[in-house]
């Protein structure tokens, strides 16, 4: 019934209220994942009709930019779609975190669970031919830009069938319009402006969006990549995923500022409550429309948090209590957030949410056992040296650690 392909809507009409009483009145961003507000008298029977929802006053902060508007159109065939894309993508995150407990995902691995709204709103603003690139926690995004369960569970355990030929893991994968996936902190924001300029050169009106968290946001080639990326006027949007800590540290430990939004100093900034995805559609579509408009970059930092650990080595209670984190799974955990909305909305009845999350777990429970029965590669010198080269392009020979182990294509 679900599929993971882009639903595009009606654009909303822009709201500037930069002059009102209310744009004088400094507003902290909620992260409410419930906030969001429609009348369910004007929502159509129609499952394409668009109807606006209204998103809550504290929503968005702006820096240098006039904020989006507070009415976004959509249609319940999208939010239906929004709401099966995070359960989907939960539900796999949930599948690694029990496989490397089994001990059959080795290595390094970065679940997103308790942040799916930003990857699966900034999927439902953009189109297949932007672009995204972002750091180490990205399952969520590889299968928001088209990847499959399959391959991803085949990545992190290793299996040829995985996204990247099991070779790249966890913090490797990789999808056409997704760049990956990337270990080193930070480095993917300047590739990421790299992808804008390519946008630019062709004349394309696309964007790319580049993703960090922000422990990564006091790296230098964050920094470098923002200011090339308005001397050129580059059309990519830098987007900051705050889930409080880096690694085990505070935000506020690690900043000198914790406005990550205002970090680009000379650029635009957006926050946006990164626990509601219909919140995190309107900002992305908003700062798209302004990048391609010739406007050059924009920042953004999503408001959002994780349950879990930095990553599986982290048992992520350490530098915060229990108690924290259950009160975020609790009163603001954006699966539940909007599934009270859609209900409330009348969008679904309880009946049809139940059977949309049986879909979504049965879905990725089969592609997972799919994953799980796939043949372990063969350890032979072919496999080794495969997959350096883009296929067709290999050298006549690689070589190895001696002269008698170099490895002939």
């Amino acid at each position: 019934m679900f599929s993971r392909a882009l639903r595009t809507n009606r654009a909303a009409p822009l709201r500037s209220n930069a002059f009102s009483k209310a744009a004088l009145v400094k507003r902290t961003v909620t992260t409410d994942a419930a906030s969001a507000h429609a009348d369910k008298d004007t929502v159509p029977e129609d499952e394409v009709k668009p109807f606006q929802v209204h998103l809550s006053d504290e929503s968005f902060e702006t820096y240098e930019l006039d904020p989006p508007s507070y009415t976004l159109d959509t249609t319940k065939k999208e939010l239906k779609q929004m709401y099966y894309d995070m359960v989907a993508t939960r539900r796999m995150e949930m599948a690694a975190d029990r496989l490397y407990k089994e001990k059959k995902i080795r290595g390094f691995c970065h679940l997103s669970t308790g942040q799916e709204a930003v990857a699966t709103g900034i999927e439902h603003a953009l189109t297949k031919e932007d672009d995204v690139i972002t750091a180490y926690r990205c399952h969520g995004y590889a299968l928001m830009r088209g990847a499959t369960v399959k391959s991803i569970i085949g990545e992190l355990l290793g299996r040829r069938e995985g996204i990247a030929y099991g070779k790249g893991g966890s913090m490797h994968m990789f999808a056409k319009g997704f760049y990956g996936g990337n270990g080193i902190v930070g480095a993917q924001v300047p590739v990421g402006a790299g992808l804008a300029f390519a946008h630019k050169y062709r004349g394309n009106k696309n964007v790319s969006v580049s993703l960090y968290g922000d422990g990564a946001s006091n790296q230098g080639q964050v920094f470098e990549a923002f200011n090339m990326a308005k001397l050129w006027n580059l059309p990519v949007l830098f987007g900051c995923e705050n889930n409080k800590y880096g690694m085990g540290t505070a935000a506020n430990r690690s900043s000198a500022l914790t406005d990550y939004y205002k970090r680009g100093q000379y650029i635009p900034g957006l926050k946006v409550n990164g626990m509601d995805v219909l919140a995190v559609k309107a900002a992305v579509k908003h700062a798209k429309e302004y990048a391609t408009a010739g406007n050059g970059p924009v920042v953004l930092e999503y408001v959002t948090y994780r349950y879990g650990g930095h990553s599986m080595s982290d048992p992520g209670t350490t530098y915060r209590t229990r108690e924290e984190i259950q009160r975020m799974r609790s009163t603001q955990d954006p699966i539940a957030g909007l599934k009270q909305k859609l209900i409330e909305w009348n969008v679904v009845s309880e009946e049809e949410i139940k059977n949309i999350d049986k879909e979504a777990r049965a879905d990725v429970d089969k592609e997972v056992a799919e994953a799980e029965a796939m043949a372990v590669p063969d350890s032979t010198p072919q496999i080794l040296y495969e997959d350096i080269y883009v296929r067709g392009s290999e050298p006549q020979f690689m070589r190895g650690r001696t002269t008698d182990e170099n490895y002939y294509y």
